[in-house]
């Protein structure tokens, strides 16, 4: 499969313990209420229309992030807004959480990863940005074996679009049955995680590509506003002769019935 197969939407359960680890209650974490702090400008390529999605344009998205320590827990939260459109609270968010005690992290919420709009590069770009932030300081943690959503399973392209994504990612899908509707994808070091993601679909922009950009767009619109500022001096030309050459055609023909006509008088009164 190819690579823009790699992105959509999908839904991960929470992880599960092995049979012979002990499951620990639940802690309430700290940070529920971070908002983004740190933004930079996406730039999603425009790619071909696709029979699933439907047609992908040129598109800019801002892609901020914002991140939390403290002795127990480290915390990335990183989320796309679509300027003009507003998304579900549960969509465009990616958290990374980050337990100091049990060496353990947990890439995104219960409730799966949540891309609007999907098949653009932008999962794998969260995933990706998620994981190089780990890999540089945690590189020897690891991220638990956990279980995969079994309605994403009952359309077959939309499994091989998930499986091909978590691989492309570094980890490893296992099923328990042929049907393919028990799957789970196996524990591993962070470390043994790929952070790259498709950078011709999503390239991120700088501060001074983007002022680059916006002034590139602005001489173009200049060059095109005096290329048609001169094809309407040449239409106005044009019309102006064009009503000169009339009046000149119309004095012509009166002339002609003129002398038509005194020709006429002329041969009747001899």
């Amino acid at each position: 499969m190819n690579e823009s197969h790699a992105l959509t939407d999908f839904d991960i359960e929470a992880p599960t313990q092995t049979a012979e680890a002990v499951a620990p209650e639940p802690v309430a974490l700290p940070w529920a209420d971070v908002q983004p702090e740190y933004f930079q400008m996406l730039r999603l390529a425009p790619l071909q229309t696709d029979r699933a999605t439907g047609g992908r344009p040129l598109r800019f998205v801002q892609f901020g992030r914002a991140e939390r320590h403290g002795k127990e827990h480290s915390l990335l939260r990183l989320s796309i807004q679509l300027p003009g459109q507003k998304v579900r609270k549960e969509q465009n968010v990616l958290d990374v959480w980050v337990d100091h005690k049990t060496r353990r992290v947990k890439i995104g919420a219960e409730s799966g990863l949540q891309i609007e709009p999907w098949n653009r590069g932008i999962g794998r770009f969260l995933m990706a940005q998620g994981v190089h932030w780990a890999q540089k300081k945690w590189a020897a943690y690891f991220i638990d074996e956990f279980a995969l959503a079994s309605k994403d399973a009952l359309n077959e392209d939309t499994r091989l679009r998930r499986d091909h994504f978590l691989r492309t990612q570094g980890l490893e899908v296992v099923y328990a049955d042929a049907q393919h509707m028990k799957g789970t994808v196996k524990g591993v070091q962070l470390a043994e995680l790929k952070s790259t993601w498709n950078s011709e679909k999503v390239q991120i922009l700088e501060v001074l590509d983007t002022a680059n950009m916006l002034q590139q767009a602005e001489q173009n619109l200049l060059e095109q506003e005096v290329k048609a500022r001169q094809q309407q001096e040449i239409v106005t030309r044009f019309k102006r002769e064009d009503s000169g050459l009339r009046f000149t055609i119309a004095c012509l023909i009166a002339f002609a019935v003129f002398q038509a006509g005194l020709l006429i008088w002329i041969a009747t009164h001899r």
